[in-house]
């Protein structure tokens, strides 16, 4: 019997290559093992619907065509349930699916659900609220708020955001408790990490293992201007744990305190609160991975 798949699609994301979607799965999707249905979304919220009632229904396979927050949407929907989380990724950051080497392109993207390559990742729940990848409670924070409120979208546009605030933003003061041990200090960011990166080859966390049990927090200290090169070559090279700047406190439980209570969680800002508990669930969703 074919399996069945609902693509949900985020008409915002991806521009002209959404355009090309229903040519590219009829082309490239194998239909000897796939029965599919394409489903837009109409508004914020709406992916979460459809992943329900896809849920609801048995439906096997529910892919994300779109960015990270599409791919949150969904993805967290589809937490303790039998089924499978694949993505197309056509956003600005795609984090989870660079994490999981899934293909940038559409047509690579569907081999690799053809593929059929299956793990059970684990997740997150920050006071509750389920998360893939990420929660970041610094300058990050302050960056997904200002990006989600800018008209333009883009690598580009987040760039000229990060320019703009970064030479204004001061250290936040945060306490981390965590196996046993509170730690107090300022920080730039302090990032709960289950995969490795934020999106765009930014590497946070690049020792992350999204199948371990465990999570990371990853702290950065506060740097000078001439700091700044060098911590940057290292984030896009996966190499921040030969900087003095960052720490990196592996854990299954945390607790943060905040000075404010705002954060973002898979690139999407949020209402924190300034106390956030986080746990790990383990292998909790599963993922088409390349």
């Amino acid at each position: 019997m074919k399996e069945r798949i609902w693509f949900i699609v985020n008409p915002i994301s991806g521009g002209r290559k959404k355009a090309e979607l229903p040519q590219l799965i009829a082309a490239h999707l194998n239909h000897d093992k796939f029965n599919y249905e394409i489903k837009h979304t109409e508004h914020k919220g709406h992916a979460i619907e459809i992943a329900k009632e896809a849920v609801t229904m048995g439906i096997e396979i529910v892919c994300a065509v779109g960015g990270d927050g599409s791919v949150h949407e969904v993805g967290t929907t589809l937490i303790g349930s039998n089924t499978q989380l694949a993505i197309i990724p056509l956003g600005s950051g795609n984090g989870l699916a660079r994490h999981m080497k899934i293909p940038l392109k559409i047509k690579e993207a569907l081999e690799c659900i053809n593929s059929g390559n299956i793990i059970e990742m684990d997740t997150l729940k920050v006071n509750n609220k389920p998360i893939l990848g990420f929660g970041g409670y610094g300058f990050d924070a302050l960056i997904a708020k200002k990006f989600e409120g800018s008209k333009k979208r883009g690598f580009i546009s987040y760039i000229k955001i990060v320019l703009r605030e970064i030479f204004k933003y001061n250290p936040i003061n945060v306490s981390i408790d965590a196996n046993g041990q509170v730690r107090k200090l300022p920080v730039m960011l302090c990032t709960i990490a289950n995969t490795s990166e934020l999106g765009n080859g930014f590497k946070v966390s690049p020792t992350s293992d999204a199948t371990d049990g465990k999570f990371e927090v990853v702290i950065l200290k506060p740097f000078s201007f001439w700091n700044i090169p060098a911590m940057l070559y290292r984030y896009f090279s996966g190499r921040t744990d030969y900087s003095g700047l960052t720490e990196t406190i592996k854990t299954d439980h945390a607790t943060l305190v905040l000075p404010h209570s705002y954060g973002q969680i898979d690139g999407e800002p949020i209402s924190s609160g300034k106390k956030v508990h986080v746990d790990v669930v383990p292998r909790s969703l599963r993922i088409i991975v390349k």
